[in-house]
C-alpha cells in the first residue's frame, strides 16, 4: 500500500473506531435510562427501627391475625375440588362484610359443575360516583396448601380495608372485590374470577381508574440474603426481603408510582415499585393481569411469593408463618394509598 493510500485510509478507520466508540458509551446511558423508568419511583423507602404498633395498628393486626386463621387454618385448602371449604370461605368473607355494614353484591358463574362466586361490597363514590377503584384478592388456594400468605393475607387485607373505609366520603366509588379461582389450572383462563369480573365490567363500559390486587403479602424477613428476584432486578433491589412491593406492567407506570408515594408518604415500612413489561417472570401473576387485558390501569401488592417464601405452595404455608406485625403497617398504608387513589 502506498502511502498516500495508508494516508487517506487512517481517517476513516478512526472515523469508524470514533463511531463504535460513540455508540458503546451510550449503552450504559440507555440501561441506565430503563433501568430509571422501570424503578425510578417517588421518596424514600423507608428504612430504621419500627415503632411500636398505635392501638389503631394492634387493632388491624388482631383483625388479620383472625382472618387468616379462619381461611387458612379452620377452612384450609379452598379450591373447587374441596366445594364445602370453597363455600365456608366464601361464607365468612360476605359475613365479615355484612358485619362491617356492606350490601354484598354476588357475581357467580360455574366451574368444574360447582357454582362458585365473586363477591364485592362497594363505597360509593361522593360525586366522581362512576369512577371506580377496584381493591381486589382472590380467596381460593392452589391444591395442597392452605393458603396462608397466597392468598389469606390478601383477603385479610381486603376485609380490612373495606372496614376502615366503611362509610369514608371519598370523592370516587371503592369496590372491595373477592376473587375465585385464580390459580392454576384457572390462571388466564375463561373461569378465572377475575377475567370474568374484568371482562363484564368492559362490556357495560364501567370506568375502572384504577385495580389494586393484594397478592400473598404477609411475610417479611430482616434475614441477609432472603430476597432474590427475576433477571435484571438482583441488580436493582435489596437483597432482604423485609419490603412490601408494588408492581405493575409499562401502561400502570403512572398508577404504580403514585401509589408508592402515597405508601412511603404515610407508613413506616420498606417498600419498593417496579413497572416493567408485563411478560416478564413475575411481573402478571396474579388478577391484576386480567384488568390489564381488559384496558385498565392495575398493580399487584406482594411480598414478592416464590421470590421469598419458602413456604410458597406448601402444605407449610400456614397462618404461624406470616408476619401480622408487618401485614398491619402494610394494610394501614393501603388505607392511605386507596384514599388518595379515591379523591382524585
Amino acid at each position: 500500500m502506498s502511502d498516500k493510500i495508508q494516508q487517506a485510509a487512517v481517517p476513516g478507520g478512526r472515523k469508524k473506531r470514533y463511531l463504535w466508540a460513540a455508540r458503546l458509551a451510550i449503552i450504559p446511558l440507555v440501561i441506565l435510562a430503563v433501568s430509571w423508568f422501570m424503578t425510578g419511583m417517588p421518596g424514600s423507602s423507608w428504612s430504621g427501627t419500627a415503632p411500636p404498633l398505635s392501638d389503631k395498628e394492634q387493632l388491624i393486626h388482631d383483625n388479620l391475625k383472625r382472618h387468616v386463621t379462619e381461611l387458612a387454618g379452620r377452612v384450609g385448602e379452598r379450591n373447587v375440588w374441596r366445594p364445602e371449604a370453597m363455600a365456608a370461605a366464601a361464607g365468612y368473607i360476605r359475613e365479615t362484610l355484612e358485619d362491617t355494614g356492606y350490601a354484598v353484591n354476588s357475581q357467580s358463574f360455574t366451574s368444574r359443575g360447582l357454582t362458585v362466586n365473586n363477591l364485592e361490597a362497594v363505597q360509593p363514590g361522593q360525586g366522581a360516583v362512576d369512577e371506580i377503584i377496584v381493591v381486589g384478592a382472590h380467596y381460593d388456594s392452589v391444591v395442597g396448601s392452605p393458603g396462608a400468605d397466597d392468598n389469606a393475607s390478601g383477603v385479610a387485607a381486603l376485609l380490612e380495608l373495606a372496614r376502615m373505609l366503611a362509610g369514608t366520603a371519598l370523592p370516587r366509588t371503592v369496590r372491595f372485590v373477592a376473587f375465585a379461582n385464580e390459580e392454576a389450572p384457572f390462571f388466564y383462563g375463561d373461569e378465572m374470577g377475575s377475567k370474568l369480573y374484568a371482562v363484564r365490567a368492559q362490556a357495560q363500559g364501567e370506568r375502572i381508574e384504577a385495580m389494586l390486587s393484594l397478592e400473598t403479602m404477609g411475610y417479611f424477613t430482616d434475614q441477609p440474603g432472603s430476597q432474590r428476584y427475576p433477571f435484571p432486578f438482583s441488580y436493582l433491589y435489596p437483597d432482604t426481603g423485609n419490603f412490601i412491593g408494588f408492581v405493575g406492567d409499562l401502561s400502570s407506570r403512572p398508577l404504580v408510582r403514585q401509589a408508592v408515594g402515597a405508601f412511603r408518604a404515610s407508613t413506616a415500612f420498606p417498600s419498593e415499585g417496579v413497572a416493567a413489561p408485563g411478560g416478564m417472570e413475575g411481573i402478571h401473576w396474579s388478577d391484576h393481569w386480567s384488568f390489564w387485558q381488559a384496558g385498565y390501569p392495575a398493580i399487584m401488592v406482594t411480598d414478592t411469593a416464590p421470590f421469598r417464601y419458602p413456604h410458597y405452595h406448601e402444605a407449610t404455608d400456614t397462618p404461624e408463618q406470616l408476619d401480622y406485625t408487618g401485614l398491619a403497617r402494610v394494610t394501614g398504608g393501603l388505607a392511605e394509598v386507596v384514599g388518595v387513589l379515591a379523591s382524585q
